[in-house]
C-alpha cells in the first residue's frame, strides 16, 4: 500500500457539531472521508477522550468552535492509515492532543481522523494508545507547566507547590507529575469526598480554597514555593500575593473568573512570576519532546487511578453534562475502535 493512496472509501461515524442559526446541536452522523478538513495524515481513531473544553464544545455552553460543521473531541489516539508526510508510516501508533483539533479542524470523536502532520506525535515507548488518553491534553499542560516553571529555576527546594483545582484532570495529573519530580504538593480541592484520592495520587495534603483566602493586602505572608493554578481570578490573585521570593505560578485556567485583580508588589519586591500554560499552541519540537518525557521520567504513576471507566460516542452527551454540572471525576477515555 502506498503511502498516499486513499483507502478509505467507506462511511464512519463520527460525533459532529453544527450550528444551527446560532442553535448548537450535535450526535452521531455517518460521514465520508471527504467531509473531513484536510491534512497529510489519516489516523484509525482507537481512543479519544473527555474534556472540560469537549463539553463546551459539544454542549453548546462555551465557544470553542471557530467553524462549523465539525468533529468534536481535542484528543485522540490511533494508527495511522494514510500519510502524505514521509515522517509516518501506515501502521504507526500516533497521538494527536490540542493543536486545533475541535476548534479549526475535525476533531478525535471519529472513526477516522484527518490532521495536518504537524499536529502529530509518535506513540512514547512505554504508553499504549488507551495509556495516552488516559493523560491526553491534560498530561501535556501539566508537564508543560511543570518544563516551564522549572525552566524559570523552580525547584523542591524552593517549598511547597499548590496545585488548585486538584480534583480536576489537569490538578490530577500535575500533583502525579510534580509529586514524582520530588516536590511537596498541597492539592487545593473543595471536593471534600475527594480528598483521600488526592493524596493517594501524590499530595501531601489537601486543602479547600477557603484555606488560601487571606485579608487581601498586597503581599501576605509568603507561603508557597509555587503553584500551578488551574482556577483563575481570586485564587490566582491570592496565590500571587502569598508565593515566596522567585517562585512560578503556572497559569492554566479560569474557571473562576478572567480578570486578575493584583498589584505589581509580588513581582516587584519577591521576583515572583506568572507563566501562562497555552497547550493548544504548545510548538511541534517542545510537544514531542514533553511526550516523551510523559512516557518516560514523567510517566505518572498512578493512570490507574486517574482513569474512570470508558465510554462510546454515544454516551458523550451525558458524560458532557456530568462534567459541567462537577459530577465527573477523574479522566474518561472514549473507547472508539472495537466500541
Amino acid at each position: 500500500m502506498s503511502k498516499d493512496s486513499p483507502t478509505i472509501h467507506q462511511p464512519f461515524r463520527a460525533f459532529r457539531i453544527h450550528n444551527d442559526a446560532g442553535v448548537i446541536r450535535a450526535g452521531i452522523e455517518s460521514i465520508m472521508l471527504d467531509q473531513l478538513t484536510q491534512g497529510e495524515v489519516v489516523i484509525e481513531a482507537h481512543y479519544s477522550s473527555v474534556n472540560y473544553k469537549d463539553a463546551l464544545a459539544g454542549s453548546g455552553q462555551g465557544k470553542i468552535l471557530k467553524q462549523y460543521p465539525l468533529v468534536g473531541g481535542i484528543d485522540v489516539a490511533g494508527v495511522v492509515v494514510e500519510s502524505k508526510d514521509e515522517q509516518f508510516d501506515v501502521g504507526d501508533k500516533v497521538l494527536v492532543t490540542g493543536c486545533g483539533l475541535s476548534e479549526t479542524y475535525d476533531g478525535g470523536y471519529a472513526e477516522y481522523v484527518r490532521t495536518p502532520s504537524h499536529c502529530v506525535i509518535p506513540l512514547p515507548q512505554g504508553l499504549t494508545l488507551q495509556q495516552a488518553m488516559v493523560m491526553g491534553t491534560p498530561a501535556l499542560t501539566a508537564a508543560l507547566a511543570l518544563h516551564r516553571m522549572e525552566q524559570n529555576g523552580q525547584s523542591p527546594a524552593q517549598g511547597p507547590i499548590a496545585i488548585t483545582g486538584g480534583s480536576g484532570g489537569v490538578g490530577q495529573l500535575a500533583i502525579d507529575l510534580f509529586s514524582r519530580r520530588g516536590y511537596e504538593v498541597v492539592a487545593v480541592s473543595g471536593k471534600e469526598a475527594l480528598h483521600p484520592h488526592l493524596l493517594k495520587l501524590g499530595a501531601t495534603r489537601v486543602i479547600p480554597p477557603t484555606a488560601l483566602m487571606t485579608k487581601q493586602r498586597p503581599l501576605e505572608k509568603a507561603v508557597w514555593g509555587g503553584a500551578v493554578d488551574t482556577i483563575g481570578g481570586e485564587l490566582l490573585a491570592e496565590l500571587c500575593r502569598t508565593t515566596r521570593e522567585w517562585g512560578n505560578i503556572a497559569s492554566i485556567g479560569l474557571a473562576g473568573g478572567h480578570e486578575l485583580n493584583t498589584t505589581v508588589m509580588p513581582f516587584i519586591l519577591r521576583g515572583v512570576s506568572i507563566l501562562g500554560i497555552s497547550s493548544t499552541n504548545c510548538p511541534c519540537e517542545l510537544r514531542r519532546k514533553l511526550w516523551q518525557r510523559l512516557g518516560e521520567e514523567l510517566r505518572p504513576a498512578n493512570l490507574d487511578l486517574i482513569a474512570v471507566e470508558p465510554i462510546t460516542l454515544e454516551q458523550l452527551g451525558e458524560i458532557f453534562q456530568q462534567l459541567l454540572n462537577g459530577k465527573s471525576r477523574g479522566r474518561i477515555v472514549v473507547t472508539i475502535k472495537g466500541a
